[in-house]
């Protein structure tokens, strides 16, 4: 059994940066796939961005291609996320996802792909 927890998050100004942490423990590191996801104010949970188990194939939202950058860290055995000029839209609860199953070689950004779900950590973006 594993466990997946999120840290990182807090508040930045429009153009800032912040880095999220996933730590994954137990077999979950193992994951074919892992993401990370965000629940914005009154939409349904949507995917930001995720990364395959060889750490090389990524996958991310057109909304945030350009300024996030997921990876992982085997030593450490996290899944990051690294966000660059935020804005405003990208205020929510982030969630971090594993055991997702890759679907034609690519690990989708749909959540229902995931099983196992961190708790969230919020982000919050001011103009």
């Amino acid at each position: 059994q594993g466990r997946l927890v999120a840290s990182g998050g807090g508040s930045a100004q429009t153009g800032g940066s912040l880095t999220l942490s996933c730590a994954a423990t137990g077999y979950l590191y193992t994951s074919n796939c892992m993401g990370w996801f965000r629940r914005v104010s009154g939409k349904n949970r949507e995917g930001v961005a995720t990364m395959a188990h060889d750490g090389e194939r990524t996958n991310y939202a057109d909304s945030v291609k350009g300024r996030f950058t997921i990876s992982r860290d085997n030593a450490k055995k996290t899944l990051d996320l690294q966000m660059n000029n935020v804005k405003p839209e990208d205020t929510g609860t982030y969630f971090c996802a594993a055991t997702g199953r890759p679907v034609g070689g690519v690990c989708r950004l749909w959540e229902f792909d995931y099983r196992d779900w961190g708790e969230g950590t919020q982000v919050t973006v001011s103009a």
